[in-house]
């Protein structure tokens, strides 16, 4: 018996408002996150991006042997 696993387990059990106090929290959280990705890709798109030049992305050279792939003619 003294070989089992003992794990923590809660004293008391949470009340909801503390559950979702930290929902909301999380909830927040991620919301914040998708705005600020929305607003770095429209200013990306729309090249008033200050941290992204897209001239120098669209510029980069190509590399090949990437490019779309052909269909195959199987004889």
């Amino acid at each position: 018996m003294s070989n089992l696993v003992k794990m923590a387990v809660p004293k008391k059990r949470t009340s909801i408002s503390k559950k979702h106090i930290r929902k909301n929290i999380w909830k927040r959280k991620g919301y914040w996150a998708a705005l600020k990705a929305l607003s770095l890709g429209k200013s990306i798109y729309t090249g008033k991006s200050k941290i992204f030049d897209r001239r120098k992305i669209d510029d980069r050279p190509k590399i090949r042997g990437f490019g779309p792939l052909k269909p195959r003619s199987f004889k």
